[in-house]
């Protein structure tokens, strides 16, 4: 078992992600468990559980919730919270902000770098675990970094390191 433990990943967090998933935490056990215990009653009181829809779709969404409450407590209790008034700017790390230009496009693209289970490329959040975040990690401003893809090598260049707040 203490072979296991030493295991597990550490999901690190920044305090914005650390404070979602307390937050969803907080409202899959508060709210949602209460919510999906009251439909589970209303469908039982309709007779036959047998053809219930409601009933079968009521404990559906119910192990659906369990599931994540499992999931989002394993997460927070293998938590790492980076302090991002701390990040040091001289190079790249987890909860700095970064700028880099695509030498291929000539366009300013800019991330914030996080940890994998934070990770949202549609917001601009960017594993350090991902080709690009795991070769920009320790960069510094002015460096050229390339990056092996699918879709061939790519090449940026860090224009800026900045606190993420």
């Amino acid at each position: 078992m203490e072979g296991r433990v030493a295991m597990e990943k550490k999901n690190i967090l920044t305090y914005e992600g650390l404070r979602k998933y307390e937050d969803e935490l907080h409202e899959l056990k508060v709210v949602k468990r209460q919510e999906v215990a009251q439909k589970i009653k209303e469908a039982r009181e309709q007779g036959d559980l047998s053809e219930n829809a409601e009933y079968d779709a009521a404990k559906d969404e119910q192990r659906d919730i369990e599931a994540r409450i499992e999931e989002l407590e394993k997460i927070l209790k293998n938590a790492e919270v980076i302090d991002e008034d701390e990040v040091d700017l001289d190079k790249i790390s987890i909860g700095c902000r970064v700028k880099i230009l695509d030498m291929e496009y000539n366009e300013e693209l800019e991330y914030k770098i996080v940890g994998s289970t934070e990770a949202n490329s549609l917001k601009g959040k960017i594993s350090n675990e991902s080709p690009v975040g795991k070769s920009l990690i320790g960069k510094k401003a002015g460096d050229v970094v390339e990056v092996d893809t699918q879709a061939g090598t790519l090449k940026y260049k860090v224009l800026e390191i900045q606190r993420s707040n």
